[in-house]
């Protein structure tokens, strides 16, 4: 936790409004007291102990204490820091987090964070934290890389499933609470990626200009909600910020995160993103990784030559030593680790995902399944029976168990259900027709060493589309189809992370594809496949629009003859490439057509990582957004589909209705960027905000979310609550069975300020749990901050006075009730 003249100076930036979430309202409240165990110590800037270290380190001692190096025990985590055994300095291990532990080893897989948000629960993220937290000490760590806070400002950005909303006061209240719970478990959080890391094309190139005001009113409050929850540590991005590199950003690092905020934990590169030795170190960057390129020899060199002095060697050296002190790692004797706790993991993992699935669209009771509907249903898609568990990159986990949708709905329906199934799709492919020279492709083994070829013709009887699949163990294998390379090397961090589900075959192979049109007749096919260092196993497969016409064929028999369908769809995004576009990949639009003109009752389950478009739904029955939903989820997704539990979650980011209607559609200078720079022109008009300023009529609105009971919203009052308001009313369960609802609470602009202002701007939440017929009063304190916007004449808060118009609603688009609340500035207000 930062010292107390820190906190004192964030709290004057903004001017004693609060930014810490609470369960009991969900909206922001007075700073939280340390949490407890060795990560919430507070510590002074310059503890005698650290003094002591520093005095007795050598030069070389302090560097090697900058910069990332090979862990000589391979334990398989992200990176690693070596300590100074001679003064009792351990080393420090840092592991990828967002949705779980990852390492070479096996961990609870928890949904995706932008399930966990779908929630609109503080506390869960707090549990969630608390998971992430004990596994990291449990197996081996010191350092989380998590959670990722950058707002979800595209729809196509490939890393949205490891982030939280679109909203900024929903994600500060999430990162608050997910950070205290990891650091209440000992282990060091790491908020990322300070900032504006909003997408992955270009990531490492792009130069992100964005004005003073949605700066701080958007992006920012995630991370200083952070900071005031006390992270121990802050990951700069990889993108440059208004013409400078975020990792030497000095008013990113400098002026914002350590002097107006009071952060002094240590800050560290994403992996290569350090740019020089002497900007960045004096900008306030701490630590390289996972090399030392620049703070290495460079930095040994720079200090030689002047243009680096000691002194910031030392200052850095200072925050990298004052957080392990403060985590209880200088001790001599470190914290003892616990042992892992891995039913407790799956009860977190099980809640968190029966509390983000999100109903979208129940037409005429499709859901929940009953009567003849829960007896006679077919399930559909190869999601159904090779679990979709999370995305791909620094996300992966290696999880502890996972049960497919197909064994968990069966199981749930019980004994005497007819549960029939059709793959729909075939993510794997369907072995090669014949070659000459003849050759079995399914298998093959490569011996360690050895190169295994093979040159002949592929046999095509008639024109087609071809998507070959080759699944193979070590380094991909040379397929050239005519002259073509059917498997280039994939471009970026593509070619080291693969998708979370389609990426991998079932066995652990890695899975590439690529798609030809192909005439009939003979095809000269050329294939190299080494055995490298360990041997090599391999097969090549292929789809064409034959197969899949089967396919389709297949499912659609299977639909006609059930009462009622679950179709699983799927979207695999992952770190390093964003998505092509807002629809499903391959042909599963075509395939929900065809299944749900042969059966009305059919309820379409999306494993996606964001906003999909959806030319079908008008013909759907339901629609189930369950995201990645980690290894519990086919038990949650069979819990919501039978009304085990009611759907809990709600949308925290906006659905366009097409790919041409949402924020940075059809402007290149918003997405991707021209020339290598983007604008955020956008300003404050992000997500749900812009729908509102340009009228635009999303698929499904921020907030969004069905449960299979009713609710009836009244009794609004709105007073004054010091510089805020408090806004009371009660909510009833109107219907026949416990439900859940968010009641959602919405300010519109004040009349005295000169500002860019939303037309409405969530300021306060709760989630509620109701048996039929209960009622319940609930007030939800909206706080001066989320009255206030940043003014950048004053470079500082100004609170929005005069009279505000507040709704209370089930969405940013559906209103329940509406009223007026007076807000007066007074002597603790926002200023600059």
């Amino acid at each position: 936790m930062s010292d107390p003249v820190s906190r004192r100076s964030a709290l004057r930036l903004l001017g004693g409004a609060v930014t810490v979430a609470t369960a009991a309202t969900g909206t922001l409240a007075a700073p939280a007291p340390a949490v407890a165990l060795p990560g919430a110590r507070t510590a002074p800037d310059a503890s005698p102990r650290v003094e002591t270290l520093i005095g007795r380190l050598t030069l070389d001692e302090k560097i090697s204490l900058l910069h990332g190096a090979g862990d000589p025990h391979g334990l398989g985590q992200a990176g690693y820091l070596p300590g100074v055994p001679r003064l009792a300095i351990p080393p420090l291990r840092l592991a990828d987090g967002p949705a779980g532990v990852r390492v070479k080893a096996h961990a609870t897989a928890l949904p995706a964070p932008v399930m966990l948000a779908a929630a609109f629960d503080p506390a869960l993220a707090r549990a969630y934290g608390e998971v992430l937290g004990r596994e990291g000490r449990a197996l081996g760590q010191d350092v989380i890389l998590a959670p990722m806070v950058n707002l979800i400002r595209t729809p196509y950005a490939g890393r949205n499933f490891e982030t939280f909303s679109e909203d900024p006061l929903l994600s500060a209240d999430l990162v608050a609470e997910e950070i205290r719970g990891i650091q209440s478990q000992g282990l060091i959080a790491t908020v990322k990626h300070f900032a504006l890391n909003n997408q992955e094309q270009d990531r490492t190139s792009i130069d992100v200009r964005i004005a003073e005001q949605p700066l701080h009113e958007m992006e920012l409050r995630g991370f200083e909600a952070a900071v005031t929850a006390g992270t121990g540590a802050v990951m700069g991005a990889y993108n440059k910020v208004n013409g400078a590199w975020a990792c030497e950003n000095k008013p990113l690092l400098n002026d914002i995160l350590r002097d107006a905020w009071g952060f002094d934990g240590l800050v560290m590169t994403d992996w290569f993103a350090a740019h020089s030795t002497a900007a960045s170190l004096s900008a306030g960057l701490d630590l390289e990784m996972p090399s030392g390129t620049y703070f290495g020899g460079a930095l040994r060199r720079a200090i030689s030559a002047g243009s680096v002095t000691e002194a910031l060697v030392d200052r850095a050296v200072r925050r990298v030593l004052g957080v392990m002190e403060r985590f209880s790692l200088l001790d001599g004797q470190p914290p003892a680790r616990p042992g892992r706790d891995p039913e407790a993991g799956a009860d977190v993992a099980l809640k968190v995902a029966k509390a983000g699935a999100t109903l979208l669209h129940n037409r005429a009771a499709t859901l929940p399944l009953t009567g003849a509907a829960a007896r006679a249903i077919a399930v559909i898609g190869p999601t159904a029976i090779y679990p979709f568990i999370g995305g791909g990159g620094s996300a992966h986990v290696v999880p502890d168990r996972a049960r497919t949708p197909l064994e968990a709905l069966t199981a749930r329906a019980g004994q005497g259900a007819d549960i029939g199934y059709a793959m729909g799709e075939d993510l794997y492919g369907k072995p090669l027709p014949a070659t000459s020279p003849g050759a079995d492709f399914e298998g093959l083994r490569v011996a360690a060493g050895a190169t295994w070829t093979f040159e002949g013709t592929l046999d095509v009887t008639e024109p087609d589309e071809w998507t070959f699949v080759i699944h193979y163990s070590g380094e991909r294998p040379t397929v050239v189809l005519d002259g073509t390379d059917l498997f280039p090397p994939a471009p970026g961090l593509l070619e080291l992370f693969g998708g979370g589900l389609v990426g991998a075959a079932p066995d652990g192979l890695q899975v590439r594809r690529g798609t030809l049109r192909l005439t009939a007749g003979k095809h000269r096919l050329t294939i190299t496949a080494k055995g490298g260092a360990a041997g090599q196993l391999f097969r090549l497969r292929r789809t064409t629009g034959a197969t899949r016409a089967g396919d389709v064929a297949d499912a659609v028999r299977v639909a006609r003859a059930a009462a009622s369908v679950v179709l699983f769809a799927y979207e695999d995004a992952t770190e390093g490439a964003d998505r092509a576009g807002l629809a499903l990949p391959g042909h599963q639009n075509e395939l929900i057509a065809a299944v749900t003109a042969a059966n009305a009752r059919t309820t379409v389950v999306l494993n996606t990582s964001s906003s999909t478009t959806m030319p079908w739904l008008a013909s759907a029955g339901a629609v189930l957004q369950m995201y990645y939903p980690g290894q519990e989820g086919a038990e949650a997704t069979a819990a919501v589909l039978f009304g085990d539990c009611d759907p809990g979650g709600r949308l925290t980011q906006t659905f366009p209705a097409s790919d041409e209607h949402h924020p940075v559609a059809g402007d290149r200078r918003r997405y991707p960027g021209v020339d290598g720079t983007q604008e955020y022109s956008e300003g404050i008009h992000l997500g749900y905000r812009w729908y509102d300023a340009e009228g635009v009529t999303p698929l499904f609105p921020f907030g969004h979310g069905l449960s299979y009971t009713t609710f009836a919203y009244s009794g609004l009052s709105v007073r004054p609550d010091g510089d805020g308001l408090a806004v009371t009313f009660t909510v009833r369960n109107t219907g026949r069975r416990a439900g859940v609802t968010v009641a959602q609470v919405y300010v519109g602009p004040s009349p005295d300020l000169r500002l860019a202002q939303a037309r409405r701007a969530l300021a306060g939440y709760r989630r509620l749990e109701l048996e039929p017929g209960a009622a319940q009063r609930v007030t939800v304190r909206v706080t001066a901050r989320s009255l206030s916007s940043w003014d950048p004449g004053r470079h500082g808060w100004v609170l929005g006075t005069g009279t505000r118009e507040v709704s209370v609603g089930v969405s940013a688009r559906e209103t329940r009730l509406a009223g007026r609340g007076k807000v007066r500035s007074g002597a603790a207000g926002p200023r600059p």
